[in-house]
């Protein structure tokens, strides 16, 4: 049953004790996981509050909590954005909505972001590094996953079969992603502390700064390239770029060079897991918009190929004329087109 805005702040009212909202408005979130408004109290103090549409969302905000205790103020006074604190909780039959303490800043679209400039870039670069040093004694303490590398690219594996049943991917795309994840030494890199779930709608912003990082569900150790999937949404490559850039300045130690073909992947990858997902929750809705993101992936990929051939013929023919100045042009950087990445839409 899908609540107003203000049923979720009567919920708020009745979690948090003395709470008297005086306006609501809803929030970005996960659709299919979270109702979400903020609400605004009569001190003229905000709060957020989600509430979980079913069980798995619900574990997922229980989760949040163990993550969000675990952060002592030692370990918040190192980070350079502030986290939410829980404020309180109700329980509805056997799902719990919560409120949060409310942190100055609101999210801003990917192209927003990608509009910030430069040193806005640095910041989301310099945000996830953070993330990444984070002690791996606060996701032991909780409790929570923690993979190796090898282990997630087994994880990979043991998803991507799971979705080759259904019989929904797109041949090319099975094809794409079992070589990737045959391909070992793509796998090879120091496991850290993942947020799992960066994206533009938890990055909040306050004068031009990421001020805090929302949505600490899915907090785990793993492939740091999971919190850069986001980023292959974007047409902008320089702001990514800049991103990547800022991000590797910060964690000097850290190298990898697969880092960002792994995110790539793992942003084609969460189409597959949009599906799978759709089909456990019984959403015809979900399931389809995956299938036909995948189907428009499939398309893009075609094109590239089909590009980047019909570009290898052009300079082929080139190399053979007899014309040496003609010969000459294709080895100029500045007569080659170059051929953009797919775009990865996020569910």
């Amino acid at each position: 049953m899908k609540r107003s805005p203000m049923e979720l702040a009567a919920l708020a009212s009745a979690a948090v004790p003395g709470l008297a909202p005086t306006g609501v408005s809803s929030a970005p979130d996960d659709p299919a996981d979270f109702e979400s408004a903020l609400l605004i109290d009569d001190s003229g103090k905000q709060w957020r509050v989600r509430a979980p549409r079913h069980a798995e969302a619900s574990m997922r905000l229980e989760t949040e909590l163990q993550v969000l205790r675990a952060f002592t103020p030692a370990v918040r006074a190192e980070l350079p954005f502030l986290i939410p604190h829980v404020a309180g909780t109700v329980r509805l039959g056997d799902l719990r909505t919560f409120v949060y303490s409310h942190i100055e800043g609101s999210p801003r679209s990917l192209d927003e972001l990608a509009k910030g400039g430069r040193e806005l870039a640095r910041e989301i670069g310099r945000a996830i590094a953070a993330v990444h040093e984070l002690p791996r004694t606060l996701v032991n303490e909780a409790d929570l996953p923690a993979y190796e590398a090898n282990e997630v690219r087994q994880r990979r594996l043991n998803e991507l079969d799971q979705a080759a049943t259904t019989g929904r991917i797109p041949s090319d795309l099975l094809r794409r992603w079992e070589h990737a994840l045959e391909d070992v030494s793509l796998w090879r890199f120091n496991p850290t502390v993942v947020h799992g779930d960066i994206h533009e709608d938890n990055l909040l912003l306050a004068a031009g700064r990421v001020c805090a990082v929302a949505g600490w569900t899915d907090l785990s150790i793993g492939d740091p390239a999971d919190d850069f999937a986001w980023l292959a949404a974007t047409q902008d490559t320089e702001f990514a770029d800049e991103v990547h850039e800022a991000y590797v300045s910060a964690r000097p130690d850290a190298a990898d060079e697969h880092l960002l073909r792994r995110a790539a992947l793992a942003a084609e990858f969460a189409l597959a897991q949009w599906m799978v997902r759709g089909l456990a929750l019984g959403d015809d809705g979900m399931v389809s918009e995956a299938e036909e993101m995948m189907r428009s992936l499939s398309a893009d990929l075609a094109a590239e190929e089909a590009a980047l051939a019909a570009n290898a013929g052009d300079e082929d023919f080139v190399s053979r004329d007899d014309d040496a100045e003609v010969a000459a042009a294709p080895q100029d950087p500045e007569n080659l087109e170059t051929s953009a990445l797919p775009i990865i839409p996020r569910p």
